[in-house]
């Protein structure tokens, strides 16, 4: 399979079936805490990265290849070694799939391009959004995601709250705390102001905990998470 990876025992998604719509990390962010490591291609520029027909084939045939996996999924998430919304017709994938199974459709995505009303647009077929706010000012923005120069922090929040505006499916917001970045009590209060904007179904608090693409990157201390999840309210959750 060249475009399909799992299924895998997701700790926030339950069994997923991941799918890859761009080359190997090509994204908008180049995040200290990637585990995928450096970013490759940094862009904003949408285009059909990998042929979404091809794409749509390989999952075909894995569901008939695979019925009791299948019948055992909880999502087919679009996640991959890149930004999922880079590809324009990542919209038609998801109908496509849509025609072929059941199986709830998620998109992971870091929030960047949802300025884009075509980018917005696509999302709205999906069943569940993960977008990723981790910060809420452009300086924070830039020590721990450090995006495309044409990338905004206004845009992200403002896309977001679109978002919620338009979307009938589930929003899980993560939040990723990084120690020493994006963890002080100021900034945590600033993610607080955003999220009541966006209204997201869940908040999904995180910290690394793996291999990342910069040396030194430290999480949280189990305390500041505790904290943060106090401050952002019932409806976040520890990871």
């Amino acid at each position: 399979m060249k475009y399909i990876y799992g299924p895998v025992q997701s700790r926030r998604l339950g069994l997923s079936l991941g799918i890859t719509l761009t080359a190997y990390k090509t994204c908008s962010f180049d995040c200290v805490y990637c585990q995928l490591g450096k970013t490759r291609q940094l862009t904003t520029e949408t285009k059909e990265y990998l042929p979404i027909q091809e794409i749509l084939e390989e999952v075909k045939a894995w569901l008939q290849n695979n019925p009791q996996e299948a019948q055992n999924l909880s999502y087919i998430t679009f996640s991959g070694s890149g930004e999922p919304t880079l590809n324009s017709r990542m919209g038609e994938l998801i109908t496509g799939i849509k025609k072929l199974t059941a199986v709830k459709v998620a998109v992971i995505t870091n929030a960047s391009l949802l300025k884009d009303p075509q980018v917005l647009n696509a999302l709205l077929g999906a069943d569940l959004v993960v977008p990723s706010l981790d910060a809420a000012t452009a300086e924070i923005l830039e020590k721990i995601d450090r995006p495309h120069a044409s990338v905004r922090i206004a845009d992200i929040i403002e896309g977001l709250i679109n978002l919620r505006k338009e979307f009938k499916g589930q929003i899980w917001l993560e939040v990723m705390l990084v120690k020493g970045l994006n963890d002080d009590l100021r900034q945590i209060k600033k993610l607080k102001e955003a999220i009541d904007k966006i209204k997201p179904d869940k908040i999904q608090l995180n910290s690394p905990v793996r291999t990342t693409s910069e040396p030194g990157i430290i999480p949280a201390d189990k305390e500041k998470l505790k904290k943060a999840a106090l401050i952002f309210g019932d409806k976040c959750e520890i990871f």
